[in-house]
């Protein structure tokens, strides 16, 4: 559209203005004259097929009344001596009673249209007194099998109607009608048989346009039928009739396409036989008129639009002329190269070269001022107060908070680089956005999985009242813990009225990050000032020696026991250092190696999977993780040092198998040793022993392994494949088969399709 001139443009946005709803208009009105045409002729259909059904009933009334009529004379008693045909021969007046049978038969024919033939028979005789054979023997005659099955539909005392087709080949509708005894004491049947032509006759007596009819009785079977090859059969093998018997309709239409051609079905079911009469016809011939003044419509359509198409091309270039105008100055005066291009464009690409410019300007000015700012609050937490950190921060007052993700190692393990990027980002922009107007904030990401916020405010009673900073504070705590996942340590500093004891107060932050060691993590510490807090060190020396001797024995649990004794003292100090918390347990470590290598025990092989101890226990955040450390440490070097030699291979096949069974499932490897009946620390150095690898990284190369395999042999996409070996998104999936293959895994799936 670029290339077309503005004018075209614009003829063509008008044309279509103009066009598409008249068009749109003359379909629609179309589609509704259609529509109601259709259903106006199907309701005239309807209450023409009710007025055949009326007539079809009506013939069948007359001959039924009359054949009761007849039957409830005593006409018949003429032959009910007679039980042998032998018996009716045996004299002339005998037989002359037969014949006025017979001719009153004759009579009832007469008096129907369309009847072909009625007998009657005496109950238990061996004859039949029939209008197309005579007076002949029963074993001449039809069989009467097909009455058994005819009666057996009969209620009360009247006859029934039942479709068959005569020894003879000709297709009739019987009227079965017993004699009953209040009527008469002759015991016999009467039977009419109506031609099914006479049927056709009363259901296409009229309606231009019909096609086909079908007469059903109400369990499907086809009494009369235009195609007489399908009489008696059963009408509901037709899809468009297994609808209609279906529905709990007395009547009703319906409109389908069948075999290219638009037709319509009524139908109307008879309440006094339960018979459904159906006509189909074809639409296209009972709409000929309509589809003529929708054809009419159409040509009119057409000559509307194209009157308009003129007035619109004049009208289009009328609008346009001012914008070429302008173009056609630009180009002169402008360096725009745009060649091959409709005005519009030309207008299009020189305001979008001026807003990209606008863009690119704003957006280095945006990031050089982030940066400035950022740099103006790292240099403030070292108490510099550059001229961009006072314009941030002009109150009087100044706090520092630190956030601080506990558990950092295992969070980092847990999330890729991306995503933690990611976390940063949202989290420095929440902490930005969570405390009141009066407060000026500024978040930066010191490393380490914390965060440093300069608090500044006016008054100094505003800190810690009502709805103001510590409410803040422990909101961006539920936050973090919402956007990470994973629960956070806040410290937070005393006030300060310069901006050079900044700095002081960041590290009382983190002196308050720290004290989590014994308060726990997940909560909000507030620095506070304590006397002789440099002077106050301890040191369970007595614990240290008594330890040594219980491993000496073996005895873990009374180990346990003292680790429970050291916890509790440390606790019960009234003040006790970060520092001296981690000297403590530095100096149990230290100790114990030394006693184990002074009694030649292979601390190597003990301790091989559990990596550097000392920085294992910098990452520990509060006292009950290291209890739990310590178990597991000591716990771990009981059993190497009581265990058989065949035992590490009895736990070393458990936990392989172990692994080989549920690698497709997210492992927990804590509960895992637990299930085993071993410690964590010990489960991992046996895994390394035995594989030469970590218990994660072993993990990880079974399910690169599996997820190979399925490359190759399945059809599985990428996705699916990583769910099915156990990674639940496919980046995880992505970063360990590249760590163990060198390549991403479609590369691979490639790779063995080419070479295959």
């Amino acid at each position: 559209m670029k290339r077309f001139p503005m004018m075209l443009q614009l003829a063509l946005i008008l044309f279509c203005v103009m066009a598409i709803p008249t068009a749109t208009l003359t379909w629609y009105s179309g589609a509704q004259i259609l529509g109601n045409s259709e259903h106006a002729i199907a309701e005239s259909a309807l209450a023409g097929l009710n007025a055949n059904r009326n007539l079809n009933e009506n013939t069948l009334d007359i001959l039924a009344q009359n054949t009761i009529r007849l039957a409830g004379t005593h006409f018949f008693d003429k032959i009910r001596p007679y039980k042998t045909f032998e018996q009716i021969n045996s004299n002339y007046e005998n037989v002359f009673n037969a014949l006025s049978v017979q001719q009153d038969l004759m009579s009832l024919n007469r008096i129907g249209d369309g009847v072909y033939s009625s007998f009657f028979y005496v109950s238990d005789s061996d004859y039949v007194v029939s209008t197309d054979k005579g007076i002949t023997k029963l074993e001449r005659y039809e069989d009467f099998d097909w009455m058994k099955e005819a009666l057996a539909e009969r209620e009360g005392i009247s006859g029934v109607w039942y479709p068959r087709k005569l020894d003879s080949g000709v297709e009739v509708i019987s009227y079965v009608l017993p004699l009953n005894r209040l009527s008469t004491t002759m015991r016999g049947t009467i039977v009419v048989n109506l031609r099914e032509t006479q049927m056709e006759n009363d259901i296409r007596s009229s309606s231009s346009g019909e096609q086909r009819y079908m007469l059903m009785n109400s369990k499907g079977t086809i009494i009369s039928h235009y195609d007489k090859s399908l009489l008696f059969k059963n009408g509901s093998e037709e899809t468009v009739i297994r609808e209609i018997l279906a529905q709990d309709k007395a009547e009703g239409y319906v409109l389908r396409k069948l075999d290219e051609e638009r037709l319509l079905y009524t139908w109307s079911q008879s309440k006094q036989f339960g018979w459904i009469y159906v006509k189909i016809y074809s639409v296209n011939e009972l709409m000929t008129k309509t589809h003529t003044l929708q054809k009419n419509i159409i040509f009119l359509t057409a000559g509307i639009i194209f009157a308009g198409t003129i007035l619109t091309v004049i009208f289009a270039t009328w609008l346009s002329k001012p914008a070429r105008e302008l173009v056609r100055t630009l180009r002169k005066r402008g360096h725009l190269s745009v060649k091959g291009r409709n005005e519009l464009a030309y207008l299009d690409a020189a305001f979008r070269r001026m807003q990209e410019e606008e863009d690119a300007l704003n957006g280095l000015l945006y990031v050089r001022e982030q940066d400035a700012r950022s740099l103006a609050v790292h240099n403030l937490l070292r108490g510099e107060l550059t001229p961009p950190a006072a314009l941030m921060f002009p109150a009087r007052y100044f706090m520092v908070a630190v956030v601080s993700i506990d558990r950092y190692r295992k969070y980092v393990t847990k999330n890729n680089p991306e995503t933690s990027s990611t976390h940063r980002q949202m989290l420095i922009s929440q902490c930005d956005s969570m405390f009141p107007n009066e407060v000026n904030t500024r978040c930066v990401y010191k490393g380490d999985g914390c965060f440093a916020i300069v608090i500044n405010y006016g008054l100094l009673e505003f800190e810690r009242e009502g709805a103001g900073i510590d409410v803040a504070i422990s909101d961006i705590r539920d936050k973090a813990e919402e956007l990470l996942e994973h629960s956070v340590t806040i410290g937070v500093s005393s006030p300060t009225e310069s901006s050079d004891s900044v700095g002081e107060r960041v590290i009382e932050a983190m002196e308050g990050v720290k004290h989590r060691m014994i308060a726990g993590s997940g909560g909000i510490i507030y620095w506070k000032e304590q006397e002789g807090r440099d002077k106050r060190y301890i040191y369970p020396a007595n614990s240290e020696r008594r330890i040594l001797n219980y491993l000496n024995h073996g005895q873990l649990d009374s180990i346990i026991k003292e680790l429970e004794i050291i916890s509790g003292e440390i606790r019960s100090a009234e003040y006790i250092s970060y520092d001296n918390i981690l000297f403590i347990y530095h100096q149990l470590v230290g100790v114990t190696i030394k006693h184990l290598r002074e009694n030649y025990v292979n601390t190597a092989r003990i301790f091989a999977g559990r990596g550097n101890i000392y920085a294992t226990l910098a990452s520990i955040d509060t006292l009950d993780e290291l209890e739990d450390y310590f178990r597991d440490f000591y716990g771990e070097i009981v059993q190497h040092l009581a265990r058989s030699p065949g035992e590490t291979n009895n736990y070393g096949e458990r936990i392989i198998s172990y692994i080989n069974e549920h690698y497709h499932e997210e492992i927990v490897f804590e509960d895992m040793a637990k299930e085993i009946g071993i410690s964590y620390s010990y489960m991992r150095k046996i895994v390394y022993e035995m594989t030469g690898m970590s218990t994660i990284d072993y993990l990880n190369q079974l399910r690169i392994e599996k997820a190979k395999q399925l490359l190759v042999d399945s059809r599985l996409t990428i996705t699916q494949i990583a769910l099915e070996v156990g990674y639940y998104n496919v980046q995880s999936f992505n970063r360990f088969f590249r760590k163990f293959e060198g390549m991403p895994p479609s590369s691979y799936k490639a790779e063995k399709i080419r070479t295959s």
